[in-house]
């Protein structure tokens, strides 16, 4: 009979299990295989058999490698050209900067009225008896003109030349946070950078230079005498541009804003109009339009109705319902003074108060 392990019918010839004692002497128990050393020759240790069977792995080197060493430098190097490119533009060219931007011209010539500011309680009613019965409100009475090419700017550059000097008429005439606060960023943000020295100059030191008056950057009423009776303030004026030269475009805004104010305090419940008219002239280079911004360099207002003795150069006095101008003309003019500008005043027609 066969083993506990052979087929039924017995073990086969010449098969393992018959003839088993033949190997006994070559098989290796678990002991010494576990005792043997492994070793692999390399190609060039086969060839020469004199060549030591195994070769030792070089120590390791403590530190950074010169791989590691190159990367390093290179992420620096990308890190710090982000940066740079982050701080300057990439394609901005000094050479091809326009010169610096002029400063701005400006003068305010309050308009007297011949007596009494006519009042009413109802501001539309004062608007439909006034010059200012048709005007739109608020932005929507400073359309864009049909926006046309020029010899070197496009129909885009031209239309964004109108839509910045639009934005700066409507932050400097229709906000009320600047009409009647002390607000004066929503303006300054829209200035080329070469005219900011000159705009602080003139909210921290006001001058009636010609040069630093408030009133000649944006309108501002004195919030402790009057305030907004209706923020529907009326618009009428037209915009246009005009290429100067080849790298300047040039925007003239002509506008003329109605305001509904009433005196500050309880009981004060009868508005009167104030008009004023804004002539502006905007200057743009290639960097103004594509910064968004914008270079004014002329204002020329008037606004009434004003008393002539009131300094109007910080900040617009109005004078409300039932009141008069006072007594006297402009501040006095000095011809032996240098850098002073003239003061000047007029007399507002009776025509442009309304019947009431």
């Amino acid at each position: 009979m066969g083993g506990p392990g052979d087929p039924p019918e017995g073990a086969p010839e010449g098969g393992p299990g018959g003839g088993e004692d033949e190997y006994r002497s070559v098989v290796f128990d678990e002991s010494f295989v576990r005792a043997a050393r492994l070793q692999e020759f390399s190609a060039q240790e086969r060839i020469a058999d004199h060549a030591p069977a195994v070769r030792r792995r070089p120590p390791l080197r403590r530190g950074l490698s010169r791989q590691a060493l190159i990367l390093v430098l290179l992420i620096a190097v990308a890190f710090g050209t982000a940066i740079y490119m982050g701080v300057r533009h990439p394609y901005q060219n000094p050479a091809s900067s326009g010169p610096p931007a002029e400063p701005l011209r400006m003068t305010v010539i309050p308009l007297a009225p011949q007596g009494k500011v006519p009042g009413a309680s109802d501001t539309d009613h004062l608007y439909a008896q006034s010059p200012a019965a048709q005007f739109r409100i608020g932005a929507e009475g400073i359309p864009l003109p049909a926006a046309r090419r020029t010899a070197h700017f496009s129909d885009s550059q031209v239309t964004n030349a109108l839509s910045i000097a639009k934005d700066y008429i409507v932050r400097s005439s229709l906000y009320p946070e600047v009409l009647t606060g002390d607000q004066v960023r929503p303006v300054r943000v829209l200035l080329d950078p070469d005219q900011l020295d000159q705009f602080d100059q003139s909210f921290r030191h006001p001058a009636a230079d010609g040069r630093h008056a408030p009133t000649g950057w944006l309108v501002r009423f004195d919030p402790a005498q009057a305030e907004l009776a209706d923020r529907k303030i009326r618009v009428q004026g037209t915009l246009q541009a005009a290429e100067t030269d080849s790298s300047t475009l040039e925007v003239t805004a002509d506008h003329t804003f109605v305001y509904a104010l009433r005196a500050v305090g309880a009981g004060a419940d009868q508005a009167s109009l104030f008009t004023v008219r804004r002539e502006l002239q905007f200057r743009f280079d290639r960097e103004d339009l594509r910064l968004n911004q914008v270079q004014l360099v002329v204002s020329y207002v008037q606004a009434g109705p004003l008393s002539c003795a009131e300094d109007s150069t910080n900040r617009l006095h109005p004078l409300l319902a039932g009141q008069t101008a006072k007594e006297g003309g402009p501040a006095g003019t000095d011809p032996y003074a240098t850098g002073g500008a003239t003061a000047l005043c007029g007399s507002l027609a009776a025509g442009a108060q309304p019947k009431v």
